[in-house]
């Protein structure tokens, strides 16, 4: 890795918008003791970790917390410990389902339990049309008053959200956010071109893409990578929202290398792996998910040294 060091520290400071979700949120992991039972200690730990390197909010039980192998109340419980240990930043707690009425018990109980914003996955596996996307995600917003962001996954789900069906949901005051991993930038563009005139964020959901989303008009991003280098996460973040993409650039390369590391398997296998050598953590994975094969653990390892020898910081942008 490039040596950029100089005397000027990463920020996460960025102009101020009035978008309800900017800047880095962290898809936290849910570490996993030896006898595969949540890690509350760790959980806590981890979540104070991430808020003192300076993001915007955290975002547990999601994809990357392995939801689809925790029970309701596994995944109630984290989201308390979550909350309980964060002072000054949002909790956005994954609750969505391909069930709309799990989907709904799971929205209003993560309301109980103190979340502060939903994430919602697209019904997986069924493959609804458009009416039953917004039949599903209006159910959800009429009844639990909570900002939410709808979350578009192809590559998990099965089935894309239509650029029209996600604008017909800004329209609702408690949807308030659209999270982009569908690897289309032409969908994205389109969603963020039709939604300006909406309090409607389009936050990144794919790490490599995150520069070029916030480049049409993004306002952040829902990230793996930021559970293991959250500076320079939210300082890319930070740069491109204030219009230093020169800055924003270098950042972003700097950061390809762990991205393209933390997705060598299905995720959240390789973060829990860097999670774990970085301390936070074992590297324990719910079946049917396993651990990191050995082939790639040394790399990771190696990769992540390098980020260990060069500091928080950077050139400083002329």
């Amino acid at each position: 890795m490039t040596d950029t060091r100089t005397t000027t520290p990463y920020t996460t400071e960025h102009d101020t918008t009035d978008e309800p979700f900017e800047g880095v949120y962290p898809a936290m992991t849910t570490p996993f003791t030896e006898t595969n039972e949540v890690d509350h200690e760790q959980l806590a730990a981890n979540a104070r970790y991430l808020e003192s390197a300076g993001v915007d909010g955290v975002v547990p039980v999601g994809s990357t917390g392995e939801s689809a192998t925790m029970t309701h109340d596994e995944h109630v419980e984290v989201i308390e410990t979550v909350r309980d240990a964060v002072e000054d930043v949002p909790v956005i707690a994954g609750t969505g389902s391909n069930n709309t009425a799990e989907a709904l018990s799971l929205s209003e109980r993560a309301a109980d339990a103190g979340a502060d914003g939903l994430l919602l996955i697209s019904p997986y596996y069924n493959k609804p049309e458009p009416a039953g996307f917004l039949e599903h995600y209006r159910t959800v917003a009429d009844a639990v008053d909570l900002p939410q962001v709808v979350y578009n996954v192809p590559s998990r789900t099965g089935r894309s959200i239509p650029a029209d069906v996600a604008v017909e949901l800004a329209s609702h005051p408690n949807i308030q956010g659209y999270k982009a991993a569908s690897g289309d930038l032409n969908l994205i563009s389109e969603v963020v071109e039709r939604t300006r005139d909406e309090e409607f964020s389009v936050l990144s959901g794919d790490d490599g893409l995150t520069l070029p989303v916030l480049s049409v008009g993004g306002t952040g991003t829902i990230s793996v990578v930021a559970n293991v280098e959250p500076e320079r996460s939210c300082a890319m973040v930070g740069a491109a929202l204030s219009g230093d993409y020169d800055r924003a650039r270098e950042l972003h390369h700097e950061l390809s290398p762990l991205v393209r590391e933390l997705f060598v398997e299905t995720n959240p296998i390789p973060v829990k792996e860097a999670m774990h050598v970085r301390g936070r953590g074992a590297p324990h994975v719910r079946s049917p998910l396993t651990r990191l094969a050995e082939e790639h653990r040394e790399s990771l390892r190696d990769l992540l040294a390098e980020y260990e020898e060069t500091p928080a910081f950077v050139e400083a942008s002329e």
